[in-house]
């Protein structure tokens, strides 16, 4: 049987059904309708505001920081930009010391962007939402070889 990682109310059931299935899964908590009421209001929004072209700048903007910052480290790209849509792990040089680069952007420029040690490689991982801009990459750009070539 298919173990659920959270289980419902009736886990333990006083008068338990047929199904061990059904038991554990059904009634998982009160069920909150809000997320699905709104699911209209969402589309409606990405329509008004031409969220595909949105998507696409956003696109833009971190096939550029990809570029851009494995020219600055010499590191190859995890994938080319067919893998990614606004998101992308980029690898960082291995001598760059992430607790001096995540405190040094964020105490001085203000930029708050997760860096990951997984398998021994470090990596930036750069989002780009609706609300950046080209600016805020130029600028994530333009200080970081000060702060990964150390």
């Amino acid at each position: 049987m298919l173990k659920p990682l959270v289980v419902s109310w009736g886990y333990e059931a006083e008068a338990p059904s047929p199904s061990k299935f059904v038991d554990h899964q059904e009634w998982t908590g009160t069920r909150d309708i809000a997320a699905f009421l709104s699911v209209p209001a969402a589309i409606e929004f990405q329509r008004e505001y031409d969220w595909e072209k949105v998507r696409h700048t956003c696109h833009e903007l971190v096939r550029e920081a990809q570029e851009r910052i494995c020219a600055l480290s010499g590191l190859s790209p995890l994938s080319d930009d067919s893998w990614f849509i606004q998101m992308a792990s980029i690898p960082l040089p291995e001598t760059t010391d992430l607790a001096v680069l995540r405190t040094r952007l964020y105490n001085e420029y203000r930029i708050e962007v997760p860096l990951i040690l997984w398998n021994g490689r470090m990596f930036m991982r750069v989002s780009v939402q609706g609300d950046n801009t080209h600016g805020d990459v130029k600028q994530l750009i333009s200080i970081l070889p000060d702060l990964i070539n150390q």
